[in-house]
């Protein structure tokens, strides 16, 4: 049986938290839905039944989404997905960025949160729901995508970085990887991981997956199917040519009307300000919120900004009128690209989406999309928050035991408790003596202040800059004193240590940082079986689970 424990984790997203746990009734008609709610996921499903004419051609759709697939390696239960989606099955879909391999663990929790939000519908409905990973290929912020962290065998906290291509900013599906950086990247991976019985059949998999790959989408496909295929997860890439060419009546709706649309996002943002939240996206005066990757500018991704009745790069070196965006789409549809707050839609347009699952930032910007769904006759879709998980390897478990610490200490006050547990060994009251003379030294010192001072005024100021000396160095030998004394617990001081790296590596929540290899290498895939069998709730949470 899985051993779990539940932890309620605090999230840096108010709006998230509002909206998770039900505690502020004025946002609710910000979102409409509610994922806690079980009569919202019937309604869903009948509003979608009911609009089904709207959408992109289902059938065009899966024709698509087969082709992609089959050339992630995708199983035959994606495969038969895909087949329920050409005949308009519902689906929960949910997405992230690109990332070298698969990058943090919150990933790998995103598409366990989808699976198990498809199936839990699935169930209530009685009918397929279909899970979909949304993967974000067009975003060109490389430096969030290009890396991965993995703790070595020296456990250190070391971070695998892949060289970001010569040229222009663009899509991260369009930047290309050569196999020798492929090499490169796999050979400081095997470098850097402890040896196990796991090691050598992970960095096999790794290499091969990354053959014939050209950018890190393409290999972040094939590792998530690697993972999930036989679950049945269907994958895309928001910059697939194929996929843009069904997006091109969305996006001419979105210049035909959009101004609409910016009025809608920037009446939001009021909304939320209003209700005392901060705005988790640019809201931005005369945005377009569209990407147009600029063929003259070799391919850079840029966002585009209205200006006297056209469109403009940010600077104002380029500019298209609207005819001649409208030509290039027709033309050239893989040109266009949706920004955070477009994107909702268009996922909308292509699929119909019963619910979308959202990491916490997510959730609090969907909050500015709800009117601009209803400019275009459309309907925000169920919000349902991820879970997250912590894996706790029994070693760290044991060292926890050892020095009574609990999954909220290490969390939230490490450093304290590892400071308390250290003045507890202290039998010879270091702290406390020093700071008897401290005080006993001041108590002695004032008189001989006052008697210098009546000498001579002026003596006053020398005589505290000498005290404070005096004190400084008390405090000085203190630290010395410490320092000796703490020596002889260098080796409690590791453990202590080495549970910070495990659960908070960096100083941030381990799903942020480590890489799935991490457990990988040193579990096979048992690790991921035991957060698969982690009950699912609707409402997201986060479990702590023992390795």
């Amino acid at each position: 049986m899985i051993s779990t424990e539940t932890y309620q984790l605090k999230s840096a997203q108010p709006l998230t938290e509002a909206y998770t746990n039900r505690t502020d009734p004025r946002i609710e008609a910000l979102y409409g839905y509610h994922a806690g709610n079980e009569q919202d996921w019937t309604k869903r499903l009948d509003s979608l039944r009911k609009n089904g004419s709207t959408r992109a051609d289902a059938s065009s759709l899966a024709e698509v989404l087969r082709a992609y697939n089959e050339k992630a390696g995708g199983s035959a239960k994606t495969m038969e997905g895909i087949e329920l989606l050409s005949g308009g099955a519902p689906v929960v879909i949910g997405g992230q960025q690109a990332s070298l391999w698969t990058g943090p663990l919150l990933v790998i929790h995103k598409a366990v949160s989808i699976l198990g939000a498809a199936k839990s519908a699935g169930q209530q409905l009685g009918t397929p729901v279909v899970p979909v990973f949304w993967i974000a290929g067009e975003d060109h912020d490389w430096d969030e995508a290009n890396h991965a962290y993995v703790i070595t065998a020296e456990q250190e906290l070391s971070k695998l970085t892949a060289e970001r291509p010569q040229g222009p900013r663009t899509s991260v599906s369009r930047s290309l990887v050569s196999e020798e950086q492929w090499r490169q990247l796999a050979d400081e991976l095997e470098q850097a991981l402890p040896h196990s019985e796991f090691k050598g059949p992970l960095l096999e998999q790794i290499r091969q997956s990354s053959e014939h790959c050209s950018s890190l989408s393409e290999l972040f496909a094939k590792m998530l199917t690697m993972l999930f295929g036989n679950d049945g997860l269907v994958l895309l890439d928001a910059d697939d040519p194929q996929l843009r060419k069904l997006e091109a009546p969305m996006f001419q709706q979105m210049l035909l009307r959009n101004d609409e649309l910016e009025e809608a996002y920037v009446s939001a943002a009021h909304h939320v300000k209003e209700l005392g939240y901060a705005l988790q996206a640019d809201v931005n005066e005369g945005s377009a919120n569209l990407f147009l990757f600029n063929k003259d500018n070799g391919d850079e991704r840029t966002l585009l900004y209205k200006r006297d009745g056209g469109f403009e790069d940010r600077k104002g070196s380029a500019s298209w009128s609207k005819e001649e965006l409208l030509q290039i789409l027709e033309e050239h549809p893989q040109q266009f690209s949706n920004n955070v707050l477009t994107r909702p839609i268009m996922q909308d347009y292509l699929f119909p989406v019963l619910a979308t699952v959202l990491g916490p930032g997510e959730i609090a910007y969907w909050a500015l999309t709800g009117g601009a769904f209803r400019v275009l006759g459309m309907e925000m879709p169920i919000i349902v928050p991820r879970m997250s998980f912590t894996l706790i390897e029994g070693t760290i478990a044991k060292y926890m035991t050892k020095y009574e610490l609990s999954f909220a200490d290490v969390m939230e006050r490490f450093e304290e408790r590892k400071e308390q547990w250290l003045k507890e060994q202290d039998e010879l009251a270091i702290e406390q003596k020093f700071g008897e003379v401290k005080t006993a030294f001041a108590e002695m010192y004032e008189p001989l202040l006052q008697m210098a001072s009546n000498i001579q005024p002026g003596l006053a100021k020398l005589g505290d800059t000498n005290k404070q000396k005096i004190l400084e160095q008390i405090g000085f030998l203190e630290s010395k004193t410490t320092d000796a004394f703490n020596k002889q617990f260098e080796a409690s001081i590791r453990q202590l240590e080495r549970i910070r790296l495990a659960i908070l590596p960096g100083g941030k929540p381990q799903e942020r940082m480590l890489t799935m290899a991490v457990y990988w290498n040193r579990y096979g895939d048992a690790w991921l079986q035991k957060i698969m069998e982690v009950p699912y709730c609707r409402t997201g949470g986060h479990e702590i689970v023992f390795l």
